[in-house]
């Protein structure tokens, strides 16, 4: 298998896709601007080619740690609004997307996963969605900084795709989870609107992995964006009567599961082949 590069590869979800792809043969390395002794353990014990620390803000250092590589997993980002001040989280996300994707072209990788986000679609849902399940085509409806981060690295590699004939593949990550929050699905019960925001959707780590993976492979051209989220709600409720109760302006699309999604994952189920295999619902009885 080729080689993989994986940036932000200590943090939350980046520890399980490098887990993932080492499992299924493929050579990994590691890159975080933390890269400390801890971490360094961690690279070693999950078979980790190696665990590279650099600032992917700067292009230079990018383009030192994707040399000689076939693809980079970018997930290397500030992950949440509000965890830095607004206009911080803009500058730093957007310069270190095109300079992850500017290097990818520079070293003529064959391919860019990377991590878009949820927020693209309209989060928060203070407004509510035009239509659910909402898709891809709900786009763009940045309201906050670091959506916006996601809109304009969308934009930068649609065009960058086209200069260098590279497919870039983004993921709309919902709410990633790994199994030790299920603890604290039961809180959200309650009160449906605690989680209107996202539409109650998430999705677990071990999930984003699997479409990471499917993603440096898929049969794809140019830039393309999917919505990677659980089958499911995080709710122990119908999804069409939490529409009904919180969104009652809001049509759906089309008949729905009992608890499925309202955020579609069809047309990553129909390119990349992605079918989510963990739910909350395997640890917590509702």
């Amino acid at each position: 298998m080729s080689t993989v590069v994986v940036t932000g590869a200590t943090g939350k979800t980046g520890r399980v896709v490098v887990a993932d792809l080492v499992e299924h043969g493929y050579e990994v390395v590691a890159v975080d601007i933390a890269a400390g002794p801890a971490e360094r353990a961690w690279a070693r014990e999950a078979g980790a080619a190696e665990l590279l620390a650099a600032d992917l803000t700067d292009h230079g250092q990018a383009v030192d740690v994707l040399a000689g590589a076939a693809s980079v997993v970018h997930l290397a980002n500030i992950p949440a609004p509000g965890l830095r001040p607004p206009a911080h989280t803009l500058a730093v996300n957007s310069a270190m997307n095109q300079a992850v994707f500017l290097a990818a072209a520079h070293n003529e990788l064959e391919r860019v996963v990377w991590a878009s986000s949820e927020t693209t679609l309209g989060l928060p849902f203070d407004v509510p969605p035009n239509y659910a399940p909402v898709d891809e085509d709900h786009y763009p409806f940045p309201t906050s900084t670091y959506a916006l981060s996601k809109v304009l690295g969308e934009t930068a590699a649609e065009h960058i795709s086209a200069w260098s004939g590279i497919p870039f593949v983004a993921l709309r990550l919902s709410n990633v989870h790994l199994p030790e929050d299920y603890v604290h699905v039961p809180g959200y019960w309650p009160d449906p609107t605690s989680r209107r925001w996202n539409l109650w959707g998430y999705v677990d780590a071990r999930d984003v992995a699997q479409a990471c993976r499917l993603s440096l492979t898929a049969e794809v051209t140019g830039a393309s964006s999917y919505v990677i989220a659980a089958a499911d709600t995080i709710m122990n409720r119908p999804s069409a009567d939490l529409l009904a109760e919180v969104f009652p302006g809001v049509r759906l699309t089309r008949e729905i599961e009992t608890y499925e999604t309202l955020l579609s994952i069809d047309r990553a189920r129909r390119v990349l082949g992605y079918e989510p295999r963990h739910s909350w619902r395997d640890s917590i009885n509702s």
